[in-house]
């Protein structure tokens, strides 16, 4: 991690190969990347914590040294203010306009180590995208780890971070890769410094994994490291996304996917900072922190996730009882298998098979079912003990999974679903997901909020401006949201503002955010 304790312990696999890769990179960025990203998508050294262990790592088994030995070093990929070795793997046959996915290890570690353990070549091999490896070294910093914690090196177009842009345009043009489909992931130190990408460069990349990291220029020197990684920081969700908004001024999105892997019995990098990362993303997107689905995957593990605007997961915070400090692997063959074990290599479950899925670099929607979130949820009746709803029909949903508040409410195998014994005047969140022939339930739908009726009310209704027209509440007209029937004036359309509407009488809301009824 950093020099105050969070990285991985040392590894001896064998060294990488030496092949120099072809022509000079693109220099520092000037904002081509942004401009590029907007059209395509839409368009050290520093005192030792005493609780670090340097720990030697077991010496490399043959597949190991073969994994390492396709690494490929790539030299004049640019000017290298943050004097960074690249090295890079790209499956045989690469198609053009492949995904490109940059890769940093942990503090002692190098690129051939995380290259021989994290399991991304079997991914990249099978789902054909190319992965470069940024490396570091002890005149950086005592411990070889990425200098997530120093301002002058992780910040936009500075040390390391300039570094590894440059790495991403050479990569972008020597494998000809798709720019939209840029993603960045990170172990412990490399974590926190691929979190600071995903802040620095939102215009280059459209996702990013945190794996035992920690938030976003949560420290900008390193006297304030120790505490990002050993305590609560105590900042709000507004206050974590501040620290994104400030590190690309002006860029209003769209912002990276982002997965977080955080192991529950991590005392180096303590647990609070997966939440505090996904406070922050959930943040910069504008979501807010209720979350969309919950699940249980294998070796313990619970994935949360938080959907945009269109029901599409765009945080995921995966959480994994009893893990210590390291990245997950699972060795094996099976599909969702991937890694090898070692200091800081943990058998638990394959962090990576389920981040390219995420990141959809299988070509699937980021999810192990496959299936997408269903769409056009919406409610279609209230009582005072019932609520009706009704969504888009799919392809290929053998049935329907309700969830109210987050629980299972029932399933059906129609598009129409309606729950009764509920309380009078009360209010419920509900989604909806979809399972596939397999019983594979997908990520949830946006939510949509119904409000019992009781005692003569009226039922109402509470959720943001894009889900109320959605939900046929509202319509837009010039960017602005407007409530049907009394076609009062809501605001701008979009997730960020939140009103209660009233119903009246079918078809026709008022605005009743100071108390509901509203008479």
């Amino acid at each position: 991690m950093t020099v105050h304790a969070t990285g991985p312990g040392t590894h001896t696999g064998p060294g990488p190969g030496t092949h120099t890769g072809p022509g000079p990179g693109t220099g520092t960025h000037t904002g081509t990347g942004r401009q590029r990203r907007r059209a395509w998508l839409r368009r050290a050294s520093a005192p030792l914590a005493v609780a670090l262990l340097a720990l030697l790592g077991p010496a490399a088994s043959p597949q190991q040294a073969s994994a390492a030995s396709e690494l490929t070093r790539v030299t004049n990929f640019g000017s290298n203010p943050g004097n960074l070795a690249m090295y890079a793997y790209a499956p045989a046959n690469l198609p053009a306009n492949a995904p490109l996915v940059i890769a940093l290890h942990g503090c002692t570690q190098s690129a051939a180590d995380y290259h021989s353990h994290a399991g991304w070549q079997k991914f990249a091999d099978q789902w054909g995208f190319a992965v470069v490896y940024p490396e570091t070294n002890s005149a950086n910093n005592s411990l070889s780890c990425f200098s997530w914690f120093d301002a002058t090196k992780s910040t936009r177009d500075r040390g390391e971070a300039a570094s590894v842009k440059q790495m991403v345009d050479h990569a972008l043009a020597q494998y000809r890769s798709d720019p939209g489909r840029v993603f960045v992931t990170g172990l412990s130190a490399g974590g926190g410094m691929a979190a600071d990408l995903l802040a620095d460069y939102p215009d280059v990349f459209a996702g990013g994994s945190i794996d035992s990291g920690l938030p976003a220029q949560c420290a900008t020197t390193s006297s304030g490291a120790g505490a990002c990684q050993y305590q609560k920081q105590n900042l709000t969700p507004k206050q974590w996304g501040d620290k994104v908004r400030g590190s690309d001024p002006g860029y209003a999105g769209p912002w990276p996917r982002v997965a977080i892997w955080q192991g529950g019995a991590d005392t180096t990098v303590v647990p609070a900072n997966g939440t505090e990362s996904r406070d922050q993303w959930t943040d910069a997107w504008g979501i807010g922190q209720t979350p969309s689905t919950t699940e249980n995957l294998p070796g313990s593990t619970t994935r949360i996730t938080y959907n945009d605007s269109t029901g599409r997961a765009a945080v995921a915070l995966y959480s994994i009882a009893g893990m210590q400090h390291g990245l997950a692997v699972h060795p094996g063959s099976a599909a969702d298998q991937c890694g090898t074990t070692g200091t800081y290599y943990l058998d638990t479950i394959c962090s990576t098979y389920y981040t390219a899925k995420f990141w959809d670099l299988d070509g699937s929607d980021g999810t192990p079912g496959g299936l997408p979130a269903p769409t056009g949820l919406k409610v279609t009746a209230v009582t005072d003990a019932s609520v009706s709803l009704s969504w888009d029909a799919m392809d290929r949903a053998g049935s329907y999974v309700v969830l109210r508040d987050g629980a299972r409410a029932g399933t059906t195998n129609t598009t129409t679903f309606t729950e009764g014994a509920l309380a009078p005047g009360t209010s419920y969140r509900y989604t909806v997901a979809a399972v596939d022939s397999a019983g594979v339930q997908g990520p949830a739908s946006a939510a949509v909020t119904a409000t019992t009726s009781g005692g003569g009310t009226h039922p109402c209704f509470t959720d943001n401006n894009y889900r109320q027209v959605a939900a046929g509440r509202a319509h837009q007209s010039g960017g602005y949201a407007y409530a049907d029937g009394s076609n009062q004036n809501m605001g701008l359309y979009n997730v960020a503002v939140t009103h209660t509407l009233e119903q009246t009488s079918p078809g026709s809301y008022i605005i009743a955010d100071a108390g509901c009824p509203s008479r």
